[in-house]
């Protein structure tokens, strides 16, 4: 059994592999005797200024002695009594929980609980400055971008629409397709598509939120990158923990951010970043 604290094992080769091993208690304490002792949601609706569209979020998170998971959900998805289920369960529990978002709440706090974000594990930290949710969100989104080794010209599949992220990726003269289940326009009208996979083949690199853990659409994404040799980067508020297991496998960088996340207060913030190895920058 690995004790808290030591660097994280080889990257395992599917989600489901790394939910079995944290079963097994390969990767740390066994998880029917880790209990979660609090459960809350945090939602945002957020329009910023200069900008003509505006968006919500709804996050679960639960608090594992030290550490919080999270898991995004689209809002009013969550059933009232999701927290009065986590909250007293122990980790194997959740582990099987019908819920997606519990499950993968779940995970993130035990693997948080076990591997922190530490340079022992991995993590450089990037600051966030203080300053306004926009101000804020922009310099999260060049944290991210810089991640991405493409040459000008490049063309990204951006799976979780953030429009600082389109406009990071603008300024270094990469091109890309905005990516989303809900479909729609960005904030300059430009078409989303619903469908990641259909789109994958015409992108040089991919940059997907972590909400796609809890939706399901990771794996195929994961596995599309890891057959064609693409670039696959992540930002990750939901899983940030987890995600890093798959670098070197599928994954090339992850830009982890464990709750509280950067909309959350003005004050300085921090994101932690994660390559694969020889691949830092």
């Amino acid at each position: 059994m690995t004790p808290v604290g030591a660097r994280p094992a080889a990257p395992v080769r599917t989600y489901d592999d790394l939910v079995a091993d944290v079963r097994a208690g390969a990767l740390g304490p066994d998880p029917r005797t880790l209990r979660v002792a609090v459960a809350f949601t945090t939602r945002q609706a957020v329009r910023h200024d200069g900008r003509g569209t505006g968006y919500r979020n709804e996050v679960l998170s639960l608090r594992l002695a030290e550490a919080v998971g999270s898991c995004a959900v689209e809002p009013g998805e969550l059933p009232d009594g999701a927290l009065d289920d986590c909250v007293g369960a122990d980790v194997a529990a959740l582990l099987g929980h019908p819920l997606p978002a519990v499950r993968v709440a779940a995970l993130d706090a035990y693997l948080m609980h076990v591997a922190p974000h530490t340079p022992q594990h991995g993590a450089r930290s990037v600051a966030l400055p203080a300053g306004s949710s926009l101000a804020k969100s922009r310099a999260r989104a060049r944290a991210v971008v810089e991640l991405l080794d493409l040459p000008d010209g490049g063309t990204v599949l951006v799976v979780g629409v953030v429009n600082s992220l389109l406009e990071a990726l603008r300024s270094r003269g990469l091109g890309y397709v905005p990516c989303d289940l809900k479909g729609g326009l960005t904030e300059w009208g430009e078409p989303v598509v619903a469908d990641a996979l259909a789109a994958a083949g015409s992108c040089d690199a991919l940059l997907v939120s972590g909400m796609t853990l809890g939706n399901g659409t990771f794996e195929p994404l994961r596995a599309h990158a890891l057959r064609h040799g693409k670039q696959l980067v992540l930002f990750a508020q939901t899983g940030s923990a987890v995600l890093p297991r798959f670098l070197g496998h599928g994954v090339t960088a992850v830009c982890a951010e464990p709750y509280p996340f950067f909309w959350l207060d003005g004050g300085p913030g921090v994101v932690h970043r994660y390559h694969c190895p020889g691949g830092e920058r």
